[in-house]
């Protein structure tokens, strides 16, 4: 019965059903075939998503949505145009720092393509840059989104897992911000060697001038963080004084959020928050089933068998893990592997908030690869390349991904270090 779960799922995905209709159909086939009553699915799906933590989900996606429509993304590009935009391949460096930035008020990959990718990949064309590095470079860049705090994929982690939700976005810090130095630094040597343009130094006056546009979406990000670490808040309650906040700035500090712009938002806001719910659902259904026919110990089995050493152990998991996120998307792949290999990672001795952040950082990095690379895919429909030459212009960033990815690995300081600090 296994065989015809994963084979119904495997062929849903490959006539293109969306991953959580594919989930929910492969689950239903198998049901079908065995003698549990069909009426599980809904059960298994509100058991799911009955999480006071997912309550932050619907938060930050419409607080994420209000400072992006309330004029942020272009105010954030403007103050990374200013202080790296005079050094050469400015305006790629800009680019990867206004992904830094924006991560904080997004907390998502996908969001982070479309609103920096419709402004930067247009510009860097116009300033001479290959339509297919722009779009190469900003597709990686907004990997660093589900990373740093508040991180969508992080609170997926931790509800399943029965980690800590704010160990784990605290925990992601640090190896997202090491991530975009790396994917920019990548830009840079690639500036050097083609000779990319730079642009004039800006006055210092004109810094600080757009750095106080940009201040109150960086206090947004402040807020939230510290708040969450200082245990003033928890993520449920960050995420609704996020959306607080940016009611406000938008409506009376930016003064571009209209009254006539909410409804829209949050229809969008909806539309989003409803697909990963449903996401969540149907993934809890097949992880049940996998439970149900004992894969996690089969799994766990077969890779203590095959070495019970935590080295090859993780190396393994990252090599899985790598393969999986090119053909599924990241909440999905969590929902269904995080915790059958969370219990092996235990058993072997590796920190559970250090294994977690490594999952999420190794599908997070699928967002960027080929066939499923969702990313790419919205920054191909952006700069309107093709997939094949884009596939070739982000190999460099991919392959320095995956060098952070070793590193945070196997120096499990990078991830404890923070969360050590803060909650001694």
């Amino acid at each position: 019965m296994t065989l015809l779960l994963f084979a119904s799922l495997i062929v849903a995905l490959a006539i293109g059903v969306p991953i959580a209709f594919a989930l929910g159909l492969s689950s239903l086939v198998y049901l079908l075939f065995t003698d549990i009553p069909i009426n599980i699915i809904p059960q298994r799906m509100f058991s799911g998503i009955d999480s006071f933590v997912l309550l932050c989900v619907p938060g930050f996606v419409l607080a994420g949505n209000l400072m992006n429509v309330g004029g942020i993304t272009h105010r954030i590009i403007a103050f990374c145009m200013a202080v790296v935009g005079h050094i050469r391949g400015g305006l790629a460096l800009a680019n990867v720092g206004a992904s830094m930035l924006f991560a904080g008020i997004s907390g998502t990959a996908v969001a982070e393509t479309a609103s920096i990718g419709a402004v930067m990949i247009p510009s860097m064309v116009r300033q001479g840059y290959r339509a297919d590095y722009a779009a190469a470079l900003t597709a990686s860049a907004s990997t660093v989104g589900p990373i740093i705090p508040p991180s969508l994929p992080m609170i997926i982690a931790g509800t399943i897992s029965g980690l800590s939700v704010s160990r784990l976005l605290i925990a992601g810090a640090i190896p997202g911000i090491l991530l975009g130095v790396s994917l920019g630094s990548v830009a840079y040597l690639i500036a050097r060697r083609n000779d990319h343009p730079k642009g004039p130094r800006v006055p210092f006056r004109e810094v600080v001038r757009s750095f106080f546009g940009a201040f109150w979406a960086i206090l947004m990000t402040l807020i939230i963080v510290v708040g969450i670490m200082s245990g003033v808040f928890t993520p449920t309650e960050a995420s609704m004084v996020a959306v607080v906040y940016a009611i406000f700035i938008g409506f009376f500090v930016y003064r571009e959020l209209k009254p006539r712009d909410l409804p829209r938002v949050f229809w969008d806001s909806a539309v989003t928050t409803a697909s990963l719910m449903a996401l969540v659902g149907f993934a809890n259904v097949f992880a049940w089933i996998l439970t149900t026919e004992e894969i996690p110990v089969k799994v766990a089995q077969a890779m203590l068998g095959f070495s019970s050493s935590p080295v090859v152990f993780v190396l393994l998991v990252n090599l899985l893990l790598l393969f999986v996120g090119t053909f599924m998307e990241t909440i999905a792949a969590l929902m269904i592997l995080l915790p059958i290999l969370l219990k092996v990672a235990v058993a072997l001795g590796i920190d559970p908030i250090q294994f977690s952040v490594m999952c999420v950082l190794n599908l997070v990095v699928g967002l960027t690869t080929p066939p499923v690379g969702v990313c790419l895919f919205v920054a191909s429909s952006i700069s309107r390349v093709p997939l094949a030459p884009l596939t070739r212009a982000v190999l460099p960033f991919l392959g320095v991904s995956i060098a952070v990815l070793l590193l945070v690995s196997y120096v499990p300081q990078i991830t404890l270090w923070l969360p050590g600090l803060m909650y001694k």
